[in-house]
């Protein structure tokens, strides 16, 4: 407790008026992001208003061998601090450059941020389905977007990183500069620092053929595997998911959704109108549709494809990264999400190749990039349903467990331990990040949410 007492006045004196403590106004707004559940407990916050605050925080953590924590927006939280947590929220600068094509983009600046500042130009980032998710956090996971099977993984992009390492080392990373910080920051997780900023490059996209159509999965049982099959002959450009979910029968929503279990098919085509007009017609014919948004829209709108809501609550959820899809497993998947299911629960594919499959010009620490799709569950959760929740979604996965190569990071809104942290990674690559990491941060002072060996 002495030290924690020293550490917050060491913090206090250096970095004045931006250090809070749960006496504090505005602690718990502070501490508290968009995944509510289990929420940070930290004996201090920094309160950050630039990069040097950050180095600043770092610093006094790694003198006092303080555990420490980062946080943007909290989509990812997973396990709490009850150390220093950095929020890095107000860093939300975004500087695009049309000539060489790149952003930089500040620790806090969401994908919203980074979208806005590069249409005018002509560009986009290789943002994810919800503009609201932090884009440095998101990268550092790797970064399934919506131009994924186009583009590739977000991190494949990232020109240079400003990071403070645990040591309280404040270093430009790129893939000539420290190579091995390179390698571990694009898909590691965050394991080896605190990113202040990144460069990324962006991608000459201004529309996109996109949105979804909402079929009833009692009337079109096998949507599933239709999807999966409809799948299996698209072109590169398009990339697409499909999520089941049963609607709850309450006043409010239409009446056509309420209480019934429905499939969103979701869609994503940088092409023509008129060629995603033609490439998503079979989609028609696996059911009634009874809502349909398939239009041509500007990408400063291409978070109405997902329409995931934007107001925080607590959730948890997992997945697993497969070579292929069985029917069978398949048909098991929608009772997972259906009116019986004795928790709230999403599930949901997507599917990947294209240009996810391939290596990236300078390595990286993505895993599984030989996987064909990605299977996923989410659910609300509410105080002494944890158990509840994991055991459910950890009997919907099971069985597509032969045909998994392992998880993905930006997916697992859950702890893992090192057994599972090991999956999200290909054979060897785990322990060249645990090396790492051990070398940056030998005190195992960040916090990330996840066990690491």
């Amino acid at each position: 407790m002495t030290d924690t007492i020293l550490s917050v006045d060491a913090l206090s004196t250096r970095l004045p008026g931006r250090v809070l403590t749960a006496d504090s106004d505005g602690y718990d707004a502070e501490r508290t992001g968009f995944q509510q559940w289990d929420a940070h407990r930290p004996a201090a916050i920094v309160a950050a208003t630039s990069a040097d605050d950050v180095r600043e925080a770092v610093s006094v953590a790694a003198a006092r061998r303080l555990p420490f924590a980062v946080q943007a927006t909290g989509h990812g939280h997973t396990a709490p601090t009850e150390g220093l947590l950095i929020s890095t929220r107000r860093l939300t600068g975004v500087r695009v450059d049309p000539t060489t094509r790149t952003a930089w983009v500040e620790a806090g600046a969401t994908w919203r941020h980074v979208v806005d500042a590069a249409a005018p130009h002509g560009l986009a980032p290789l943002s994810g389905s919800f503009p609201g998710v932090g884009a440095v956090s998101y990268t550092l996971g790797g970064g399934l977007g919506l131009l994924a099977r186009r583009y590739g993984f977000a991190s494949d992009h990232v020109r240079r990183f400003d990071v403070v390492t645990p040591d309280g080392r404040a270093r430009q990373v790129t893939e000539h500069c420290e190579p091995d910080l390179f390698w571990a920051l694009r898909g590691g997780g965050g394991h080896v620092g605190v990113v202040t900023g990144m460069e990324i490059a962006l991608v000459p996209v201004t529309r996109l053929f996109g949105g979804s159509l909402l079929l009833d999965v009692t009337q079109a049982p096998d949507v599933l595997d239709a999807w999966r099959r409809w799948t299996g002959d698209v072109p590169d450009e398009l990339t697409s998911a499909v999520t089941v979910l049963t609607y709850p029968d309450v006043p409010g929503l239409p009446e056509s959704l309420r209480g019934r279990s429905i499939a969103h098919l979701l869609v994503a085509y940088c092409g023509s109108p008129d060629d995603g007009r033609a490439l998503t017609r079979p989609l028609r014919t696996f059911g009634p549709v009874l809502a349909d948004t398939l239009t041509d829209l500007p990408y400063t709108a291409s978070g109405s494809i997902f329409d995931e809501p934007e107001e925080p609550h607590p959730y948890r959820g997992d997945n697993l990264v497969v070579r292929d899809l069985d029917p069978r497993a398949l048909a098991g998947l929608t009772a997972v999400a259906g009116p019986d299911s004795p928790v709230f629960t999403v599930v949901g594919l997507r599917h990947l190749g294209g240009a996810l499959a391939r290596p990236p010009r300078v390595p990286s620490a993505v895993g599984h990039r030989q996987g064909s799709y990605l299977v996923s569950v989410l659910s609300p959760v509410a105080v002494g349903e944890e158990t509840l929740v994991r055991g459910r979604h950890d009997d919907a996965l099971a069985p597509f467990a032969d045909a998994a190569l392992g998880r993905r990071l930006g997916f697992a809104f859950r702890s893992l331990r090192e057994d599972a942290l090991r999956t999200a990674f290909d054979a060897g690559d785990y322990e060249r990040l645990r090396g790492i990491t051990r070398a940056v941060d030998p005190h195992r002072l960040l916090h990330t949410g996840h066990a690491r060996g």
